[in-house]
């Protein structure tokens, strides 16, 4: 994987986590995802896991 993809895996899951705790700050609302918060992490913490190999 080069590294141009880890910084874009890596930069993708650092702005998933952004909007997750804003949602739970309740300053944005996204309806569609409120109810998969928990699987967003959980995805946002798989990528930056696969990012850092």
């Amino acid at each position: 994987m080069s590294s141009r993809t880890k910084n874009i895996l890596k930069m993708l899951s650092v702005i998933v986590v952004l909007v997750m705790v804003l949602m739970e700050l309740k300053i944005v609302v996204i309806p569609m995802l409120v109810v998969y918060k928990f699987w967003l992490m959980v995805v946002a913490f798989a990528t930056l896991l696969i990012a850092s190999k």
